[in-house]
């Protein structure tokens, strides 16, 4: 009898800091509205497509939801609560990346818009308002 084994599924998360473009200083964070269940502001990311590194799944996704370049700075933490979606079990690899420019909300988000971290919207879905929390403490 052949076994049949369930796994998480591997998704990626970017928090993206907005650079301005004449001093580099942070403007704040990107978040997406998500157009789909669950509905609110989340960390844009997504699913890794099988064959891919979790780095590219992370450009890609940041382009797809936001419509940004971004610069991956650093591996943030990894997060497997298998509560952490409703919809299913996932692990997500959280990374820091840079961009430049204004967000547009595209493919999965109604609407991409930069918050300072310390005015962030409601309601935050997923773990999401954790990692934030971890991200502003320093943590990791």
């Amino acid at each position: 009898m052949e076994a049949h084994y369930r796994n998480p599924a591997p998704t990626v998360d970017i928090i993206i800091e907005i650079e301005d473009a004449a001093t580099s200083a942070l403007r704040g964070i990107v978040l997406i509205e998500r157009k789909n269940p669950p509905h609110g502001w989340a960390i844009p990311g997504g699913f890794v497509d099988y064959g891919e590194s979790v780095e590219h799944a992370a450009e890609r996704e940041a382009l797809e939801e936001t419509s940004l370049r971004v610069r991956l700075v650093r591996q943030f933490h990894v997060y497997s609560d298998p509560a952490r979606d409703p919809r299913q079990h996932t692990i997500s690899t959280v990374f820091v990346a840079r961009a430049q420019g204004e967000p547009a909300g595209a493919d999965d988000a109604l609407t991409a818009r930069i918050f300072a971290i310390d005015a962030l919207p409601a309601p935050l879905v997923f773990d999401h308002a954790q990692i934030l929390a971890d991200y502003r403490e320093g943590r990791y």
